[in-house]
């Protein structure tokens, strides 16, 4: 395998990531060409926003072909285009084999929930001290429980009894909260997502964990549960403000996730006509906010 390597400028970046491609580059990365240097800058937002900009300044390209004539036919071929003007070929050198899984799988360790709680990956062994486990890989939707709002979400169900109890989980991604609320003893967990690929990805976790639960699009969703989780983002928390809290029965729990500190209070506003949200929980910048419907009158 070969690496072709360009340097251009920001408006460049597009145009020559879609020309590699139709070159039959095998992948194409773009990386600060000032890195490590007085000139790098980061191209990162907050936590759930945009970034500034899609690429840098001076941007590296990094394309990567089968074998060292098709990568050096690429470069020849964009350089004869107008739109290289400016551009540069930096190298095209070999790339050593790898062990690409074992390198993608070594980036992700069991995640500590609580000390009996983990998230372990399938290629890992569990922890001795795990009572609790959720198996999950890496996938295409949302929910490893490495990002706070995960890992706060599960702290939260690691610390309630939910015997008995009937659970939603809104939003359900990879489906990790669902299959926590699972694994700590609810009756019954129902987890919807717009998303059929978080759908499939939910029933596939599910059934790794050995767990049943109904996944399926929100309109599954259907009367009152003793918890509603949604772990999304805080736009469509607001809107989803009556739908979420119409959902929970008569002393049941709401938990929301996906909020970041500095929006706590507009969350608060938008569900105030229906319940009254408390800071349960701040890590890394975001917050859990939960309430709860007072009780059914004796």
């Amino acid at each position: 395998m070969h690496e072709l390597r360009l340097i251009c400028s920001e408006d460049r970046v597009e145009t020559l990531s879609e020309a590699l491609e139709a070159l039959d580059a095998l992948s194409v990365s773009t990386a600060d060409a000032d890195a490590d240097s007085e000139a790098e800058r980061a191209l990162f937002g907050e936590p759930g926003m945009p970034p500034p900009a899609q690429a840098w300044e001076r941007s590296e390209l990094r394309a990567l072909f089968p074998d060292e004539r098709t990568a050096q036919e690429a470069a020849v071929l964009l350089a004869a285009q107008e739109f290289f003007e400016g551009c540069a070929v930096l190298a095209v050198a070999e790339v050593p084999d790898a062990d690409w899984v074992r390198l993608t799988q070594s980036q992700f360790e069991p995640v500590q929930v609580t000390p009996t709680f983990w998230i372990v990956p399938s290629w890992h062994a569990p922890p001795a001290e795990a009572e609790r486990v959720i198996r999950l890989d890496p996938g295409l939707a949302f929910g490893t429980g490495t990002h706070p709002t995960t890992h706060m979400c599960l702290r939260w169900l690691a610390g309630r009894d939910l015997a008995g109890r009937r659970v939603l989980d809104y939003g359900c991604g990879s489906g990790i909260l669902a299959i926590g609320a699972a694994l700590h003893g609810a009756r019954q967990v129902v987890a919807v997502d717009i998303d059929p690929a978080a759908v499939q990805a939910t029933q596939a976790n599910a059934q790794a964990n050995g767990v049943a639960l109904q996944a399926g699009l929100p309109e599954l969703a259907v009367g009152a549960f003793d918890v509603v989780l949604a772990n999304i983002l805080a736009a469509p928390l607001k809107v989803l403000a009556p739908l979420l809290c119409g959902h929970v029965a008569a002393g049941g729990h709401l938990v929301l996730a996906g909020v970041l500190e500095r929006q706590t209070e507009e969350l608060q506003a938008a569900y105030a006509p229906y319940l009254a949200l408390q800071v349960a929980e701040t890590l890394d910048g975001w917050v859990l906010l939960t309430a709860q419907r007072a009780a059914a009158a004796r």
